[in-house]
């Protein structure tokens, strides 16, 4: 499993580990006048390595070392334990060598449980063995996790004999896997809703240069992010989908205006856009320079917490300074290209009616009528519900009662932590398969006695009938 491009480390939990076990034979060691203290030195003695000093080339060190370190069973064989009679005595003369398993001192058991594929075998444990392997960093767990996979199903009748089976217990593979094609799902979600809000409220044509903005934005943003050094995973998309309202912000404002401007002004397009990316250019370069600003210290988290904190304030705000440049740059030169066989004071007949500026201008019937209807009928609703704050002292008993409403329900919202509603929490809910149990036995407490008690915890486990497969360590 090492050969697999992008693994890392390969390690087992559970079975017994190899030892070459030295069995001592008193009457043997007795003819040869060997004790037990000198077959200890010997072997403390062969398998060690010290420093002996350094050599010098020009500007290398080397660091020389002497003695070796024992390899196996016949290195053992062939140490020299004493002299009897003018010749050396090996280990073999005085004791049996045998390279086998260790004193057990781990247990490992794999047992189904009632909601497992195989519910008749509930109650019954076996002896494993886990595999645990992990990736490089900056490797695609879900390629490392697939290959894998596939590589242990091909050593069965080789690697593996019969009697051997393999099943997968954890593959968070996958669930990264899932978590990211739910978040990419969410962020396709929020780009559409987007595009629709400004297909009903301005037009097709408006709806589809904000949506290419969109799509530009989010392309550079993830370019920026991986040069930066960002791989693409569940915090970096985070990122995105909590960015993704001021990332369309900047380009809805542009081409809002403009649409404004359209249905206002006579000139042609080439003096339209640069007034109306003028009039709308201060408070969209403030609004995104201040929310950078507050974002940009969650970078500086330290810790444990670092790595994790670091995309998102990182990934925003290079595209909210993307998204920036797009609709100062991209945005009006796109809709240049889509309105130019437009005549100016259209797009206001088709979604506002006459302006205050060129009230005889506005045709008695225009192909946006439908369009013209309905723009009346928000601006109807919105004037007999929001006239009346505007009013001066005669508003002013409703703008208070407002102002109550809105601070009462801060004060419900923030009352929902209190009261545990809603927990505050670092990272968000992980929804894995599977939970661990942690027993801590007392101090010395010999391992069968250990085994004992986790056998009986999950006797109880094979009665949850949620409860597919267990292992216990």
């Amino acid at each position: 499993l090492k050969r697999i491009a992008g693994t890392r480390e390969v390690t087992t939990l559970g079975g017994p580990g190899r030892a070459v076990r030295v069995m001592m034979d008193p009457d043997r060691m007795a003819s040869f006048g060997v004790s037990a203290q000198d077959i200890r030195d010997a072997l403390q003695v062969s398998n060690a390595a010290q420093p002996s000093g350094t050599l010098v080339s020009g500007n290398q060190e080397i660091l020389v070392q002497t003695g070796t370190f024992l390899s196996g069973a016949d290195d053992v064989k062939q140490l020299v334990v004493g002299v009897a009679q003018g010749r050396p005595v090996y280990m073999t003369d005085v004791a049996s060598v045998v390279a086998g398993p260790d004193q057990p001192a781990r247990y490992v058991w794999h047992a189904p449980g009632a909601g497992g594929p195989h519910p008749a075998e509930r109650g019954q444990t076996y002896p494993a063995v886990t595999l645990a392997i992990s990736k490089k960093p900056g490797e695609n767990a879900v390629d490392v996790a697939e290959k894998v996979i596939e590589r242990v199903g091909s050593l069965h009748g080789s690697v593996l004999p019969e009697g051997v089976e393999v099943s997968v217990t954890r593959n968070y593979g996958a669930t990264a896997d899932d978590k990211a094609k739910k978040l990419i799902q969410k962020l396709i979600f929020a780009t559409a809703s987007v595009v629709l809000l400004v297909l009903f409220a301005i037009g097709r044509r408006e709806a589809l240069i904000v949506g290419a903005a969109v799509l530009l934005t989010l392309a550079a943003t993830l370019f920026a992010s991986w040069a930066w050094g960002f791989t693409l995973n569940r915090v970096s998309l985070f990122a995105l989908i909590f960015s993704i309202g001021i990332l369309v912000d900047d380009a809805i404002v542009v081409v809002e205006n403009i649409h404004r401007r359209m249905g206002l002004d006579h000139d042609g397009l080439e003096a339209i856009i640069p007034r109306a990316v003028d009039e709308v250019g201060g408070p969209t370069i403030l609004a995104t320079l201040t929310v950078i600003a507050a974002l940009l210290p969650m970078a500086f988290v330290s810790g444990l917490m670092g790595p994790y904190m670091a995309p998102i304030p990182i990934n925003a705000s290079m595209g909210m300074l993307i998204s920036l440049l797009v609709a100062f740059v991209f945005t009006p030169w796109l809709f240049y290209r889509a309105f130019a066989g437009q005549a100016h004071g259209q797009a206001g007949a088709q979604t506002g009616g006459q302006s205050a500026e060129h009230p005889a201008e506005q045709p008695a019937k225009q192909p946006g009528e439908q369009d013209d209807k309905l723009y009346r009928l928000l601006y109807a609703g919105f004037d007999r519900h929001l006239r009346p704050f505007l009013s001066g002292r005669e508003g002013r008993k409703r703008r208070l009662a407002m102002l109550a409403v809105v601070l009462a329900l801060i004060s419900l919202s923030v009352g929902l932590v209190a009261v545990q509603w809603v927990v505050l929490k670092m990272l968000p809910f992980d929804n894995k398969s599977e939970f661990q149990v942690v027993v801590d036995m007392p101090e010395g407490t010999p391992v069968e006695q250990t085994q004992r008690v986790l056998d009986e915890l999950a006797l109880e486990l094979t009665r949850i009938p949620e409860v597919t497969h267990f292992q216990t360590y």
